[in-house]
């Protein structure tokens, strides 16, 4: 039986995206992107928001830093992945963050724009990089571990 690791999320970015490189060069790119849930409690109209963590690679992590600002919507398309690590006091942690496959700048007025005018920034470079059943495609776990996230 196969299995399946799909995550699709519209929301709003929580604040501005952090841009950095890996030390062979690679661009990646950190998102934080709200979802809001709302619904009526007899009455009481009840609110939750969950943050996610957004990893993006390559020339769409570039353009994600280029665009996509704190407020701005954004679909996001991609896969779960969690990642361990020892802390500074060999505490083991983890972090479960989505790795974008696809990313949809929404709103707005800025980046490219559909030609239909329905507002939408449908913006989505070719993925820089191949699907792979490795962590973060072709990139190795060394190079992760030097980037403070």
């Amino acid at each position: 039986m196969a299995s399946v690791n799909k995550v699709i999320l519209i929301g709003k970015l929580g604040r501005d995206p952090e841009m950095r490189h890996t030390p062979s060069g690679a661009a990646v790119c950190t998102l934080n992107l709200a979802t809001t849930e709302t619904w009526s409690d007899n009455g009481n109209k009840q609110e939750r928001t969950e943050w996610h963590r957004v990893i993006v690679w390559g020339k769409q992590a570039e353009n994600c830093a280029k665009y996509l600002a704190k407020g701005r919507a954004a679909f996001i398309e991609g896969r779960l992945q969690t990642r361990s690590w020892d802390d500074k006091d060999g505490q083991k942690r983890y972090s479960t963050e989505i790795v974008a496959q696809t990313v949809q700048f929404l709103g707005g007025n800025t980046g490219a724009t559909r030609e239909d005018g329905n507002g939408l920034n449908n913006f989505t470079p070719p993925p820089s990089e191949p699907n792979s059943d490795s962590v973060f495609g072709s990139h190795n776990s060394s190079s992760l571990d030097d980037i403070p996230f």
